[in-house]
C-alpha cells in the first residue's frame, strides 16, 4: 500500500487498489478485495450491494496511473511534478457484478504511446476468474507547468 501511495496522488477513500502484483515492461497488475463495509455499497443497492461500474473503472485508471508512475521512476523521473489525467474512455464493457467479499484482480496493458498520451487497456476479474470489465482507455501525463 505505502508503494502504492507513493507512486500516484489518489488517496482513501478513492483509492481503488491495494496491491501492486506485477510491474512489467507492457504494463501491471494490481489488486483489491472489497469489505462488506465499502461506503458505496450502503447506496448500491440496499439489500443487494454492486460495486459500481464507474469504481471498477476507476480502479483500472489508478492501476494505469501506477503503471505509468513507475515507468517514469525507471526512467529517472517522477509523479511529483506530473499528474496521469484520464482522457478517453472508449468501449467499456461490464460482464458480471462485483459484490462484497470479491477479490479483483485489475490488469492493465500499454497499447500505443503518443507524445504525453498512453492508451491502454485493462480488464478486472473476480478471483472466480470471470471478468467483470474490459476497457480500452488513454491516460495524458499533464506537467504541472500546463495546469
Amino acid at each position: 500500500m505505502e508503494e502504492i501511495l507513493r507512486t500516484i496522488p489518489h488517496r482513501p477513500p478513492f483509492l481503488f487498489v491495494y496491491m501492486i502484483i506485477d510491474l512489467r515492461e507492457e504494463g501491471a497488475t494490481c489488486q483489491r478485495t472489497l469489505r462488506e463495509d465499502e461506503s458505496f455499497f450502503g447506496g448500491h443497492y440496499p439489500g443487494n450491494p454492486i460495486m459500481p461500474g464507474v469504481l471498477m473503472c476507476e480502479a483500472v485508471f489508478q492501476t494505469g496511473a501506477i503503471y505509468l508512475g513507475k515507468q517514469l521512476e525507471a526512467e529517472g523521473g517522477s509523479l511529483g511534478d506530473i499528474t496521469p489525467v484520464l482522457s478517453r474512455i472508449k468501449d467499456a464493457r461490464f460482464k458480471n457484478m462485483v459484490k462484497p467479499g470479491d477479490t479483483l484482480t485489475i490488469d492493465v496493458r500499454l497499447t500505443e504511446k503518443v507524445s504525453h498520451f498512453s492508451f491502454l487497456k485493462g480488464t478486472v476479474k473476480r478471483e472466480d476468474g470471470k471478468v467483470a470489465l474490459t476497457i480500452d482507455f488513454a491516460l495524458a501525463m499533464v506537467s504541472e507547468a500546463a495546469k
